[in-house]
């Protein structure tokens, strides 16, 4: 089994404004830096993003695969590959919110399986820097609105 990565931020915002932003997935370019385009494929019955395609370039792991998402209103999202890229097999992650004072805590939780040999040093690494980039851009993102 894949490790799973892990971190956390605390973001100055409801959790609303900081689930606005993660859904806003055509903006991730601007924000999340090795996003370099994330297209709604398509939406569920509430409006929310369900698939989105991305292309990514992290390095090591560039590809571009399918999400599908699942959203539990302002508490979290997770998501899971439904169809894989050239490189990425498998890739599972959410975004978890709890109220933190005046602000938000996020954890990002990110596990992913290559369909390449790696080293899993540079695996692990590769997946450290998309969760670290994605917290930071999320929090310059949503503090900065």
């Amino acid at each position: 089994m894949p490790d799973r990565t892990t971190s956390s931020t605390t973001i100055g915002a409801g959790r609303a404004d900081v689930m606005a932003v993660i859904e806003d997935f055509p903006s991730y370019p601007e924000w999340a830096g090795q996003v370099k385009s994330a297209e709604v494929l398509s939406t569920g019955a509430d409006g929310k993003p369900q698939t989105v395609r991305f292309v990514l370039d992290a390095g090591p792991i560039s590809d571009t695969y399918t999400l599908g998402y699942t959203w539990r209103g302002d508490d979290a999202v997770s998501w899971q590959v439904v169809e894989p890229g050239k490189m990425v097999s498998d890739l599972r992650g959410s975004y978890l919110l709890a109220d933190a004072g005046s602000g938000t805590d996020v954890t990002y939780e990110l596990t992913v399986d290559l369909s390449v040999p790696m080293i899993g040093l540079i695996k692990r690494k590769a997946e450290k820097v998309i969760v670290d980039t994605a917290l930071k851009g999320l929090k310059k993102r949503v503090e900065g609105r």
